[in-house]
């Protein structure tokens, strides 16, 4: 179990199965106010950063570890060799044969070394952990000798001379995967059937002396996991059975912890395509680690009441966990998690391998390191272990990866409770002076990968002092936009502005100078679709960087992903706006904020190409950063440049234009739905409309600018994504008359 006065794991109960990987994350978003406390450098409950420590590597996999109160790590694995850090593969490596020691606090290999080894086949260490008294290393894999000491899959080291106890020895029939010890009893699982020539289905217990215990807990498929409850009256054990003693119980189940006999089943609890990879505890909980494999999968954590065996929570992010730990009132984990949208966190997108969530609140805290999935099956993190040395915690992280917060390191890293080194991004700043006699000051929040909470000051005309300072909350999936508007300026005057990010100890630079000229009347075209209700409306005035500003008040901005061409001219329309270019390939916007579509809404943008290739130009997709399994509320063009306009209702809905408009000139297009059916219009008149379509699916998701996924859809053109310019894109609640379609074309020339 977890220590929480050390954020240690007790001797007794500890894990059995060192696994590791990445958690599931956190949401929310504050908006801007004046003032407010500054950022601290980590949110709390997180207390340790997300900045990696130089570490020594493998060359291999590792698959458990183990760490002892004064601040020596174990690891062990299927790997051979060692090296320092930054050193690449095949260079100034070291021997270690599947297990390595290591200084906590400096990342250093130590004196303590043992080779694990049999005589035909791969040999590998799986499990590993302490003694109460820190005295014994148990050790279990598949292997046949220590150091040329005969065993069989289990061994017992002695951590003072680090040498194997030749006093321990009892034959396993095959791979041991978990184990867990308390003073009198080593409690392990694995594939095996038969311990010390004795029938014993995946798990089993054995003194500290070797000697087989008449415990039972038989199972039909592989144990995987085993956590004795901090009482020491109950084992959980995990893995990927089915029944327990012959009761249905799937991947999970509690036992007595004297005779093995069933306290706690689970059947249906967890899906059948689900198992336990590890378990962990606290002085309350116990908690999952969970892998899925195929449809109606189970990949997230549960944490379940030590008292009742009920489960507290459960998150349902997808991506297999491999490995979870508590340290201070927080779980970390590993895994590859690379879609938590049902929990309101991150849709589906490239996996993430470290997250924290409270141990009392399944939410993702903002705590993110990350690996890559590296080799073997990949899937990055396998297992973790903590400690603390001179006045400093760490925490251990093994597995497959071979990258580490985007920098070469295999199969090791760590990470301590301070200093916190890293500083946020720098943020991405926009300008508008739509409106007379202000400048609205906009910015994307930046993210810090291991603190939510940050601090944002702007300055003006190149002042040291800020004019503004505010708090702002974000994490990588999730950076809205805040604004704050200069209102201490007069028409014609021209001002800069400069925005840095701070999490209360490092702070970034300053963003580039923009420059905002301060307009004597307002614009007339952004006018008139601010006035008609707009709840989304990208200008496209940003330079280099990911971030769309919405002008109006909703400040539901949007993420421009793989470049595009930024303050193409001339606009759309008059005045001193941009528009942006797309390539049809990969370049698309897509907006910072979840939306639930109702059935009334307009989609409203210019479009200018030359295209044959089609591609979607503005729609509604529940993905992000991946194609969409759910789209509609599209318009987009064909190969002949005709434009169609789609809503999904039991089947597809769409109404299309008969003229072409891939003529290198800008057309203005709307496309509305609401009691009145669908209308499309181009250059201000109606060019398609059913009265019959009022309505279309319902569903959480994102709109999407330049490019989504169009299959199954009429006419499907060659590429999904659109290529030309785009500008003045908004979208509205309601369905806009044919009369507002054309006063907004009308505006065109500034009206």
């Amino acid at each position: 179990m977890m220590n929480e006065s050390t954020g240690r794991r007790s001797r007794g109960h500890g894990r059995v199965r060192a696994a590791a990987a990445a958690l599931c994350l956190l949401a929310g978003a504050l908006g801007a106010a004046a003032g407010g406390s500054p950022a601290a450098a980590l949110t709390p409950p997180v207390s340790l950063t997300a900045d990696d420590l130089s570490t020594w590597q493998t060359n291999g996999i590792v698959w458990s570890m183990a760490a002892t109160d004064d601040g020596l790590v174990y690891a062990g694995g299927t790997f051979s060799t060692v090296r320092p850090p930054d050193a690449p593969a095949g260079t100034s490596e070291q021997p270690a044969v599947n297990f390595a020691a290591f200084d906590a606090a400096t990342g250093a290999p130590t004196g303590c070394k043992l080779s694990f080894t049999q005589s035909s086949g791969t040999s590998t260490v799986r499990a590993l952990t302490l003694s109460p008294d820190g005295k014994t290393l148990y050790v279990g894999g598949q292997f046949a000798s220590v150091n040329g000491v005969g065993v069989s899959n289990i061994a017992a080291i002695d951590t003072a001379s680090c040498t194997p106890r030749t006093n321990f020895k009892v034959a396993v029939s095959a791979t041991v995967r978990a184990l867990a010890v308390t003073d009198d009893t080593v409690y392990l699982g694995g594939d095996f059937n038969s311990v010390a020539g004795q029938t014993r289905n995946k798990f089993a217990a054995v003194t500290t002396a070797a000697a087989l215990k008449p415990w039972k807990a038989n199972t039909d498929e592989v144990g995987r996991a085993v956590q004795v409850t901090p009482d020491g009256s109950h084992v959980v054990i995990g893995g990927d059975f089915f029944t327990v003693n012959g009761t249905k119980s799937h991947a999970l189940a509690v036992v007595n912890a004297t005779t093995g006999a069933l306290d706690k089943s689970y059947p249906g609890f967890i899906p059948d395509t689900s198992t336990v990879q590890d378990l962990t505890a606290d002085a309350t909980k116990f908690y999952t680690a969970n892998e899925g494999t195929g449809g109606g999968v189970f990949d997230g954590r549960i944490a379940v009441d030590l008292t009742t065996f009920q489960q507290v929570w459960r998150d349902t992010c997808l991506g297999a966990t491999q490995a979870i730990l508590v340290h201070k009132g927080v779980l970390y984990s590993g895994s590859h998690a690379h879609d938590c949208a049902s929990m309101g966190e991150f849709p589906d997108q490239p996996r993430k391998h470290l997250l924290a969530q409270s141990v009392d609140d399944p939410k993702l805290l903002p705590w993110f390191p990350d690996t890559n999935d590296g080799i073997g099956e990949p899937v990055g993190p396998r297992a973790m272990a903590q400690t603390d040395k001179g006045g400093h915690h760490y925490l251990w992280v093994g597995g497959e990866f071979t990258t580490v917060n985007s920098s070469p390191q295999q199969g090791l890293t760590r990470f301590a409770d301070g200093p916190d080194t890293g500083a946020p991004w720098v943020p991405n700043v926009s300008v508008s002076t739509v409106a007379a006699g202000k400048v609205d000051v906009n910015w994307q929040t930046s993210f810090d990968t291991d603190d939510g909470e940050l601090t944002y000051r702007i300055y003006k005309d190149g002042a040291t002092t800020p004019v503004y300072t505010t708090p702002g909350y974000s994490v990588f999936w999730d950076r809205p936009q805040l604004r704050w508007t200069d209102t201490a300026v007069a028409p014609g005057e021209t001002h800069t502005y400069r925005i840095s990010a701070s999490d209360g100890i490092n702070t970034s630079a300053k963003s580039p100078a923009v420059t905002a000229t301060v307009a004597a009347k307002a614009e007339s075209y952004p006018a008139r679709v601010l006035s008609d209700g707009a709840s989304l409306y990208w200008r496209y005035d940003e330079g280099t960087s990911t971030f769309a500003a919405d002008t109006g008040t909703g400040k539901d901005n949007g993420f421009l992903r793989n470049t595009p061409s930024y303050r193409q001219t001339p606009a759309a329309v008059s005045g001193p706006s941009t528009a942006i270019g797309f390539n049809g390939s990969t370049q698309y916007a897509y907006s910072n904020r979840t939306h639930t579509q109702t059935a009334k809404f307009s989609v409203e943008t210019w479009i200018k190409t030359t295209t044959t290739r089609g591609g979607k130009i503005i729609g509604f997709g529940n993905k992000t950063m991946e194609p969409s399994v759910k789209y509609d509320k599209h318009v987009y063009m064909l190969n002949n440049g005709r434009l169609t306009f789609g809503t999904h209702n039991t089947g597809g809905q769409t109404v299309s234009t008969t003229a072409a408009y891939n003529d290198g000139a800008w057309h203005h297009v709307v496309a509305t739905q609401g009691s009145g059916g669908m209308a499309l219009y181009v250059d201000g008149k109606l060019r398609a409309s059913n009265a019959q379509y009022t309505k279309n699916e319902a569903y959480p998701g994102y709109w999407r600018v330049g490019g989504d996924n169009l299959a199954t859809w009429p006419n499907r053109p060659t590429s999904n994504f659109f290529a030309g310019q785009i500008d003045e894109t908004a979208v509205y609640p309601t369905a806009l008359t044919a009369a507002q379609v054309s006063a907004h074309y009308a505006l065109r020339t500034g009206g």
